[in-house]
């Protein structure tokens, strides 16, 4: 049998990517029992690091063991008992998940949609949960399948005014874009690791407030190999065992309620990759993916190629690039992996064959990584048979870290997305 030694990959797709040294060294220590002293404090400690990082108070901050989707599962199996009423605003793949998902916990699902590449503005929202008095608003931050980033600021106050609970999903989007949990009155969150915080797959986030607490309290129910006199049973409890956030809420709470067995190493992984970001600085943080972005951004519109969507609205972490008529993009994209060893993504539905998506996102959120990025894909194209400017991506990028370390750190921040005059739009 062949031992496991992965390719070397440089991952600027829109995730997984390249996971942090770091957090790669993490995930190679020592496995503890989920009892030990030490254990517990590492998940205390790792619970206080993503109320930092997601920007809440919230004292129900835990970590779900699964992917990305397991926390969105979650969220949803644990606050919409059948016969609720969710209302979903689709803007592209990861939208219609949150429609599967509620749908399969037995939801009444109500959705409205955008054209994929556009937001919603705020008042269309408020005019369907005014229609449709939803329990719960179900809605993506930054969805990578079109790269659009949902202006979520607003929405909390909406979802107060209707006495409706706010969750949103934000995998793609924490850490490499604004997200305060609390300021915007989000009930209910839940993330993953392997975007923004340069981490693997395997561990989601997930964070509620008291008003989304106090649902999970109307379905709590203790399984009876370690009930207690006077815990709960429900009638109708949580219709996943292993998701059910009222118990693993106990679980990681002050009575440590056997639930599973944590999974240690993605425990560790999680810690590191907070850590690391909260050594930086979640502002920082923020604006050296929204630096990186801006680079690739007029770095793919200096090899004179077209950008899908709404710039306006774009993620800071993720560009979608219409692919030339003149290339095979798959063509492309299996050059850039072959020839350079680096991998872009395609997108879903609608999109698949159109766009690639380039991420720039966690630890691949640098110069050289853009750089050598662009430099590969100027090549692939050319080989392909779609004429481009010689270092026309390189030197745009360049162009825009130059102006970025050149500018007054005040001005810093409002240096232009926007594309210069006679740019392809």
């Amino acid at each position: 049998m062949l031992p496991v030694n992965p390719p070397t990959r440089l991952l600027m797709g829109p995730g997984p990517i390249t996971a942090d040294p770091r957090v790669l060294r993490a995930l190679s220590t020592p496995l503890v029992g989920q009892y030990d002293p030490w254990m517990t404090e590492t998940m205390n400690r790792t619970q206080e690091a993503y109320r930092r990082v997601l920007g809440t108070r919230n004292d129900a901050t835990v970590l779900v063991d699964g992917t990305s989707r397991a926390g969105i599962e979650a969220a949803l199996v644990s606050l919409l008992a059948p016969g609720d009423s969710v209302l979903v605003p689709v803007f592209g793949r990861f939208g219609h998940l949150l429609v599967e998902i509620a749908g399969r916990a037995g939801a009444m699902v109500h959705t409205i949609e955008a054209e994929w590449g556009q937001v919603f503005p705020t008042s269309v929202i408020e005019e369907a949960i005014a229609r449709v008095r939803p329990k719960v608003l179900a809605i993506v931050q930054g969805d990578t399948s079109t790269t659009m980033n949902q202006p979520l600021d607003e929405l909390g106050a909406v979802c107060a005014r209707y006495g409706v609970l706010f969750y949103t999903d934000v995998t793609a989007s924490v850490g490499g874009n604004p997200l305060e949990v609390d300021a915007w009155g989000i009930d209910a969150v839940s993330a993953g690791l392997q975007k923004c915080l340069g981490g693997p797959s395997g561990s989601a986030p997930v964070s509620l407030s008291p008003a989304a607490v106090a649902v999970l309290d109307t379905r709590r129910s203790i399984e009876a190999g370690i009930r207690e006199p006077g815990d709960d049973v429900s009638d109708e409890p949580i219709r996943s065992n292993y998701l059910d956030l009222g118990m693993i809420l106990d679980y990681w709470g002050p009575r440590r309620l056997n639930h599973h067995t944590e999974a240690a190493s993605m425990l560790y992984a999680a810690d590191e990759c907070a850590r690391i970001l909260l050594e930086e600085g979640r502002d920082a943080v923020v604006a050296r993916h929204a630096l990186a972005g801006r680079a690739m951004l007029e770095g793919v519109r200096g090899l004179g190629l077209a950008v899908f969507g709404d710039v306006g609205h774009k993620m800071h972490n993720v560009v979608a690039v219409e692919i030339p008529d003149e290339v095979q993009g798959d063509a492309v994209r299996s050059a850039m992996l072959e020839d350079h060893g680096i991998e872009i993504g395609t997108s879903f539905g609608p999109l698949h064959g159109r766009v690639w998506r380039i991420g720039t996102m966690g630890y691949n959120a640098r110069k050289d990584t853009v750089v050598t990025t662009l430099a590969a894909l100027e090549q692939c194209l050319r080989r392909g048979g779609r004429s481009v400017p010689q270092g026309g991506g390189v030197d745009a990028a360049l162009d825009v870290y130059a102006a970025q370390d050149t500018a007054r750190p005040a001005d810093r921040a409002a240096l232009p997305v926007a594309a210069p005059a006679g740019a392809p739009a």
